[in-house]
């Protein structure tokens, strides 16, 4: 017991609810907001995206997002060490090792695209503008391994000296730099493109909902989104929760999560959509491209435009935030569990993830042009990172929480561990989702994205 309260006593946490709100939100903010959303908004029906995402986001990603704060700030460990608080079995070994995995698979090629961002806001600074707009400017830096490796390591060193700093002095203090900063970008970027000739049409497509346009893929789409954008199951939320002081109401804290990712996520598409339809007469498909809708439809929009550099600059400023405080949380959850597994100092733990992050970066960073030759499933590194994480590791990792808490923990312990500082006024849904629905809708994504990947189904 002595041990335990000592072990509480050093670790790291956030002075308050603001603190953890804007580092979560910052977490839960980044390129799948940004790029993500956007693209799959106009591939699936625009409206009745955003309202089916809506309605997810309210439920079955409330559900999870408090479940793996409850467990963290319940155990006071990192999501290895939460897991094995409540049994040493197989099951509980792998669902805290595959949550604690999914954050050191993700920062590497997480901070490689930070790299191509911090790349396109030097050349718009610059005044690269129309240069950036020509056909094949992205594949020439793509092939070019010694420039994609360097804005690489420049972008993962932003990355490292963040969490150097620590929690409070890091994370958190950057948290509230950034996101505000990144909230007023985001809104006027939002304006000046909204405000494009031609515009309203692609504003309408993206709030008003169709129905016409709804079907499954669209209710798949949407919570693969969700999952992704909310950073479920990739032991953020679990390091971040314990990291909470008790006083601190969760459940407003996660109410405050979902606004704030909600309202980047549809400032996201009014950037966006919009501005590629005003840029393309109004056709849908020009913003099915992808993630190339950031790098090459993106850049030819703002050469169109009258004001197209400052455009760019703050476009690609505000993805800068967006990534940076993304790749923050992921390599801090990393951080985290190797300090809670190997009880090494937080300078030693953070060059461990430096370590892990600059060799499967550099793997990233080469795969399409040194090691273009490595290929998994067709799939060059990146991407196939990608999919694993995203597609795999994650509706497993989140299943393996949905597991602990239905069959260890039990409902009534997240219920008293929320009831310490919150309401709990959405404690009957929670109690629904994480029995029956959350479960089924994490096994449609698993299933949905392994069917995708091997061509049984489009996506």
């Amino acid at each position: 017991m002595e041990e335990n309260r000592k072990a509480e006593k050093k670790r790291s946490s956030f002075s308050g609810r603001l603190g953890y709100v804007l580092a979560v939100a910052g977490s839960a903010v980044g390129l799948g907001n940004i790029w993500r959303f956007p693209y799959l908004a106009a591939k699936y029906g625009g409206g009745i995206f955003l309202l089916v995402y809506l309605v997810l986001v309210v439920t079955f990603g409330y559900a999870l997002i408090v479940s793996e704060t409850a467990l963290g700030r319940m155990t006071r460990r990192s999501p290895i060490g939460a897991f094995a608080k409540f049994g040493k079995g197989l099951p509980f070994r792998f669902g805290g090792w595959i949550n604690a995995a999914v954050p050191l698979l993700i920062v590497p090629y997480y901070c490689v695209i930070g790299g191509w961002v911090c790349k396109y806001l030097f050349e718009y600074l610059r005044g690269g503008t129309m240069e950036l707009a020509q056909d094949a400017y992205f594949s020439t830096f793509l092939g070019s391994a010694g420039g994609v490796e360097g804005w690489f390591l420049l972008f993962a060193a932003l990355t490292i000296g963040i969490i150097l700093l620590g929690v409070e002095k890091g994370v958190e203090r950057m948290s509230k730099i950034m996101m505000p900063l990144l909230v007023v970008l985001a809104v006027f970027v939002a304006i000046y493109s909204v405000t494009r000739p031609g515009a309203l049409e692609g504003v309408k497509y993206l709030l008003i909902p169709n129905f016409s346009n709804f079907s499954l893929m669209t209710v798949v789409a949407a919570m693969g989104q969700m999952f992704y954008s909310l950073s479920i199951a990739m032991g953020v939320l679990y390091t971040y929760g314990s990291y909470l002081p008790k006083d601190v109401d969760i459940e407003k804290s996660t109410g405050q999560v979902e606004l704030f990712d909600t309202a980047i996520a549809v400032l996201a598409g009014l950037m966006v959509i919009p501005a590629v339809f005003a840029f393309s007469g109004g056709d849908a498909q020009a913003l099915q491209a992808g993630p190339s809708l950031m790098f090459i439809t993106l850049p030819k929009v703002f050469a169109s435009m009258g004001f197209g550099r400052f455009a760019g600059v703050a476009f690609f400023l505000l993805v800068l935030f967006a990534a940076l405080t993304s790749s923050i949380s992921l390599a801090e959850t990393g951080v985290s569990t190797f300090q809670d597994q190997l009880g090494w100092s937080r300078k030693k733990c953070t060059a461990l993830v430096a370590a892990i992050l600059l060799g499967l970066g550099t793997l990233c960073a080469l795969g399409y042009n040194a090691l273009d030759f490595l290929q998994v499933l067709g799939m060059d590194m990146l991407d196939f990172f990608d999919f694993l994480t995203n597609s795999v590791m994650m509706p497993i990792g989140a299943l393996a929480t949905c597991f602990l808490i239905t069959r260890a923990v039990g409902l009534n312990a997240i219920a008293q561990e929320m009831e310490l500082s919150s309401a709990f006024r959405r404690k009957r849904m929670y109690g629904v989702f994480m029995k029956y629905f959350a479960p089924i809708c994490l096994l449609i994504i698993l299933v949905s994205s392994l069917l995708n990947v091997f061509g049984v189904i489009s996506m």
